[in-house]
């Protein structure tokens, strides 16, 4: 019989990429989303539950549906100038949300998880590249939330004999590289997508002058003053969430883990805008603008750990090829 996995969050981003790897790898799948971020054609045909985290109504509803062998929680906010302004909304969906969530699992008997986390819990990198022993002290809301998840997970570990593997992801990006999905925000905030796009506007006739395309801070303590990310492929983070999920299935004393999902490399605004260029062959402008409430100049991290326990490393490492990924994607050439 199959494995059933339960995905919060699987009509979003990655929620909807790990949908189709899980298929592929020969798992049942069900989907449980309130559809405020996520897109229910990115589901495709596989089972959804409309549902929020915040109500335990609806989670009960999905849980007593049918069993579940474990749940995957992709379903959090995810936007650091939102969660400065706005605090409560990310309280609430991305702590009580979960909490929520945990309890679901306990009365249904259910006690594996692979968390989606976040590089945001450790705030203003001191040592670069940032392993999992580096402090956590997140420096927006956004990642406060997840470091509250994490450290309740370890709770309902030592408690409840929960089994689960918190991912900290750092910044995610790309298309499935067969072509079956996107990046898709609304709105969208992500940097590679959004100089796709304009590349696109541009493409198709539009002046270059015209942009609306905005770089937040070149005042950064960075060798062009722009921040510096590490892009990880969402295929990558996909196939890193099914070793994990290998992992919980095959021993049943994980007890409560954490690894970083890295490339371990770094790239700046600017380098993404150039290699945009490159790969598109068009002129990008954009617009110079005061930085960003919560914004750290430098998060990349190591994959050490995951590469020895997990046997996890990237395969799409290259700026270059994550970007092709996605402007195949949004130029329909699929």
């Amino acid at each position: 019989m199959k494995k059933r996995v339960l995905v919060i969050g699987g009509a979003g981003y990655i929620g909807s990429h790990m949908v189709l790897a899980l298929q592929d790898a020969g798992y049942a799948v069900v989907v449980f989303d309130n559809l405020s971020r996520g897109f229910a054609d990115a589901v495709g045909a596989v089972p959804l539950v409309e549902g929020d985290l915040r109500s335990p109504a609806n989670l009960d509803a999905c849980f007593s549906a049918g069993r579940f062998d474990l749940v995957m929680h992709f379903a959090a906010l995810a936007y650091v100038g939102e969660s400065v302004a706005h605090p409560e909304l990310y309280y609430q969906n991305n702590v009580i949300g979960t909490l929520n969530l945990l309890a679901a699992m306990r009365k249904y008997r259910v006690n594996r998880i692979v968390f989606s986390s976040s590089c945001a819990t450790y705030g203003e990198p001191e040592i670069v590249p940032i392993a999992e022993s580096h402090s956590q002290r997140p420096i927006n809301p956004y990642g406060r939330t997840k470091l509250i998840i994490e450290e309740a997970l370890r709770d309902y570990s030592a408690a409840y004999a929960f089994q689960s593997i918190s991912l900290r992801y750092f910044n995610a990006a790309g298309c499935d590289p067969k072509g079956r999905l996107g990046e898709r925000h609304d709105p969208e905030t992500h940097l590679i997508p959004l100089v796709l796009a304009e590349a696109l506007r541009v493409r198709t006739g539009n002046a270059p002058e015209k942009t609306t395309l905005k770089v937040f801070g070149d005042d950064f303590s960075t060798q062009d003053g722009s921040c510096v990310r590490d892009y990880i492929h969402v295929a990558d983070l996909c196939r890193a969430h099914l070793l994990a999920a290998e992992r919980l299935f095959a021993d049943k004393s994980v007890g409560c883990e954490f690894f970083n999902l890295a490339n371990g490399s770094g790239f700046s605004v600017f380098d993404v805008i150039n290699v945009c260029r490159e790969i598109t062959g068009q002129p990008i402008n954009y617009q110079l603008v005061s930085r960003r409430a919560g914004d750290p100049a430098v998060l990349v991290g190591t994959a050490d750990k995951a590469a020895e326990v997990l046997g996890w490393k990237p395969e799409i490492i290259t700026l270059a090829e994550i970007v092709e990924t996605h402007w195949r994607w949004i130029c329909g050439d699929k």
